[in-house]
C-alpha cells in the first residue's frame, strides 16, 4: 500500500471518529428568570446556560440566543435564579451527628463508608456540587469519590484528604480509650520526618488535599481547643512536602498560637480560627491564607448533642468558643482576611449544609459576601478556578436554582429547587 494511500484511509478513519463524537455529544440548554454572577454580583435577566459534555460552552440571554441545537435537552425553570453550583471546604460525609460520644462502637470500620453514600446524596441534593473532604478514617472518603466518579452513587465531585493527622495524644489522634487498648490513629506525626512521611503515604493512597491538626478540638478528648499541638517545624515539613508534590494544606487550627504557626508554615487554608487574634489577623492577611469559619454548626450540637451521647465535656468546649468564633468571624471579615465556605457538615446532618449562609450575614458578611466564599473564593483556594464556582464556558455545568433573589433573601440556599451537576439534573421543581 502507498504512503498517500494509507495516509487516505487514516484521515478518513480520523474524520468518522469525530463524526462519531460529535454526534455522541450530550447537549443540554437550561433556560431560567435570572443568572447570578458571583464574582460582579449581577444579575443576568432570562439567562441561556448551554452544557455540553458536562461543561459550560455557551452562556447569553434568551434575545441573543439562536436556536437550541439539534438534539439538546431542554430544561426550563420560569421563575427560577440560577447560580454555580455551590462548595463547601469543610465536610465529613463518613460521618453523621446522630451516634455522639461512643455511640459510635457499635457499628463495624465499614459501615461509616456506606453512611457516606447518603451522606453525599444529601450533600449533592442541596446544592453543594463540590465539597473537600477533609478527614476520613480508612480511606472512606477516597472510595466515595471513586464511586461518584464512576457513576455507582450520586454524590458532589469530592477533594479528598483521606486521614487527617497531628501529633500523638492530639485532636486528630484517637483519645477515648484507656492504655490497655493501645488504641491509636495510625497516622500522627510526631517530629518534621513523620510528618513529611505522612504526606507521601497519603497521596500514595489517595489524598488530594493534606489535613493537619494544628491545635486541640472540641470533639476530642484530653486538651483545650487553645492549645498549640504541631510545632512550627513539623507544620512546615508538611507544607513543603505536600506543595511539591502539588497538593494544597488544610490546618484544623482553634487556637491563637496554634493559627500563627500554621500561618507562617505555610498553611493554605486554616479551618476554625475560632480564637484568632489580631496578630493572627494580620498574618492571614500577610500571607493570603484562608479563613474557613465554622460558625453554624454550634446551633445543632447545643440543640441535639446531648440526646445523641455527646459528651459533656465536648458539649462545654462548645459552648466556651461558639460565640467567640463567631465575633472573630465578623472582625476578620471586616479586615479583610479571604473567607471559604466550610461547615464542618457531620457534625450536623448533611443536607443543611446552606444554613450557615444566614448567620454569615448574621455576623457581618452580605448575601453577596456569603455566596463568594462558597463559590469564586472557595474555588480558587481549591487551584479549581474557572473550573467549579462560575457558570462560563470551560466551567462543569453546575447549577443551583432558587425562586426569588438570593441577594435579597440568602435563606433561599437552604432548600435550592434546582440542582444540576455536569449537565445532569438531581433535583427541579
Amino acid at each position: 500500500m502507498g504512503q498517500n494511500s494509507l495516509r487516505n484511509r487514516l484521515l478518513g478513519a480520523l474524520a468518522l471518529s469525530l463524526v462519531a463524537s460529535a454526534a455522541q455529544a450530550q447537549t443540554v440548554v437550561v433556560r431560567a428568570a435570572q443568572l447570578l454572577d458571583p464574582a460582579s454580583g449581577r444579575m443576568l435577566a432570562d439567562p441561556v446556560v448551554v452544557i455540553t459534555d458536562g461543561k459550560v460552552s455557551a452562556v447569553s440571554t434568551a434575545a441573543q440566543a439562536s436556536a437550541d441545537p439539534a438534539g439538546a435537552t431542554r430544561v426550563d425553570l420560569p421563575g427560577v435564579t440560577l447560580l454555580p453550583g455551590l462548595i463547601d471546604m469543610h465536610v465529613h460525609l463518613t460521618s453523621t451527628p446522630i451516634y455522639g460520644g461512643y455511640n459510635y462502637l457499635q457499628f463495624s470500620d465499614a459501615f461509616w463508608t456506606a453512611v457516606g453514600t447518603r451522606s453525599a446524596k444529601d450533600t449533592l441534593e442541596a446544592g453543594f456540587t463540590t465539597v473537600r473532604n477533609v478527614g476520613s478514617e480508612f480511606y472512606g472518603d477516597v472510595g466515595l469519590r471513586e464511586a461518584v466518579a464512576e457513576g455507582h452513587i450520586p454524590g458532589p465531585r469530592i477533594v479528598t484528604a483521606a486521614y487527617s493527622f497531628g501529633a500523638t495524644g492530639g485532636h486528630c489522634d484517637s483519645t477515648f480509650f484507656p492504655p490497655s487498648m493501645d488504641e491509636k490513629s495510625p497516622y500522627v506525626a510526631d517530629g518534621p520526618e513523620a510528618a513529611r512521611r505522612n504526606v507521601r503515604t497519603l497521596r500514595k493512597y489517595g489524598a488530594q488535599v493534606i489535613k493537619i491538626c494544628a491545635t486541640g478540638g472540641v470533639f476530642s478528648r484530653g486538651s483545650e481547643p487553645g492549645a498549640q499541638q504541631l510545632a512550627i517545624d513539623e507544620i512546615k515539613a508538611v507544607t513543603e512536602a505536600a506543595h511539591m508534590a502539588g497538593m494544597k494544606v488544610a490546618a484544623h487550627a482553634h487556637g491563637a498560637p496554634g493559627i500563627r504557626a500554621a500561618i507562617l508554615g505555610g498553611v493554605d487554608t486554616i479551618e476554625h480560627a475560632s480564637l484568632v487574634d489580631d496578630e493572627g489577623i494580620r498574618l492571614a492577611r500577610e500571607h493570603s491564607a484562608w479563613f474557613s469559619m465554622d460558625i453554624y454548626n454550634t446551633e445543632y450540637t447545643q440543640s441535639e448533642g446531648r440526646k445523641n451521647g455527646v459528651l459533656e465535656d465536648n458539649l462545654r468546649k462548645d459552648r466556651d468558643i461558639a460565640e467567640i468564633q463567631r465575633e472573630n468571624f465578623r472582625k476578620a471579615l471586616k479586615a479583610g482576611v479571604k473567607m471559604v465556605y466550610g461547615t464542618d457538615a457531620g457534625v450536623f446532618p448533611h443536607g443543611q449544609n446552606g444554613r450557615q449562609f444566614a448567620v454569615m450575614v448574621r455576623y457581618g458578611a452580605t448575601p453577596l459576601q456569603a455566596i463568594q466564599t462558597a463559590t469564586i473564593n472557595a474555588a480558587e483556594a481549591l487551584g479549581q478556578a474557572g473550573e467549579v464556582g462560575v457558570v462560563a464556558p470551560g466551567a462543569w455545568g453546575d447549577l443551583v436554582g432558587v425562586v426569588g433573589d438570593p441577594l435579597s433573601d440568602v435563606t433561599l440556599l437552604e432548600a435550592p429547587v434546582f440542582v444540576m451537576k455536569g449537565g445532569e439534573t438531581v433535583k427541579r421543581p
